[in-house]
């Protein structure tokens, strides 16, 4: 943790929480804002202030640079990030989020990690109904027709999407499965455009599925959540209703994960 040097003004004639509270805004802006005259602007503080603090955070490795270079993360500040990232278990985070969820849309709810060209299954809760489905947690599956897959390909460049279609042929899982670059192009378009994805029987017949990313602190989307159900009960695009629920718990995920949305 900080020492007393960047600290040393927590006293109660200093002002206490209040101190502690303008270091750890000068730290945020540091991390966000190379220029010295941003840190100051985003603070609010008199840039005498700033520069002590500033300095005082450089001497203890949380923050790098100068007022000519521009200030970022220092050393102490990415050793610990990295610790702290190394230890994230996104089933863990994102446990209760699911759980919410399950109980406001009672179906399904997924959510799944990037694996290569695969998608794998690391959580799968059920909902009340009778009916279960056939995925397991393990479990990986195509990019191309499922909606976690098509959810994170959405944020690739056109040149990974390419590759992907031509490494894997885009294999057919069901009559409904995109075969077709172009036509896998223009899905992932819409995908980009509305923020989710839909799965309609492209993967397994008689299921559906809407889905949307989830992005971690590097702003990638490596994992995936989605709520699926069977045709029979959302037949056509009615599992679509659900798709601001699926977006909301998603990006309340990335948030956990530590992205920036």
């Amino acid at each position: 943790m900080v020492r007393v040097s960047v600290m040393e003004e927590t006293s109660p004639q200093a002002g206490g929480w209040n101190a502690n509270a303008k270091t750890l805004r000068v730290l945020e802006a540091a991390l966000l804002s190379e220029r010295f005259t941003d840190i100051v602007d985003e603070t609010g503080l008199a840039k005498s202030t700033v520069h002590r603090i500033l300095a005082s955070l450089i001497d203890e490795g949380f923050v790098a640079g100068d007022a000519d270079q521009g200030y970022r993360a220092g050393r102490r500040f990415m050793a610990l990030a990295g610790q702290v990232m190394a230890q994230v278990d996104i089933s863990r985070l994102a446990a209760p989020v699911v759980d919410r969820l399950v109980a406001e849309v009672d179906c399904t709810v997924h959510v799944g990690a990037l694996s290569g060209d695969e998608m794998v299954y690391l959580i799968r809760t059920d909902s009340s109904k009778p009916y279960r489905m056939r995925s397991r947690v393990g479990l990986a599956i195509p990019l191309h027709p499922t909606g976690m897959g098509k959810a994170v390909m959405a944020s690739w460049d056109d040149d990974r999407i390419r590759d992907y279609a031509e490494r894997t042929g885009l294999p057919p899982r069901t009559p409904a499965t995109i075969t077709d670059l172009s036509r896998l192009r223009e899905v992932l378009a819409e995908v980009r455009q509305r923020g989710y994805a839909l799965d309609l029987g492209e993967n397994e017949l008689g299921t559906v599925c809407v889905s949307a990313p989830i992005y971690d602190h590097t702003g990638k989307a490596m994992h995936g959540l989605s709520i699926s159900s069977i045709a029979l009960e959302h037949p056509d695009r009615t599992i679509e209703q659900f798709a601001p629920h699926a977006v909301a718990a998603a990006d309340e995920i990335s948030r956990l994960m530590g992205a920036k949305r």
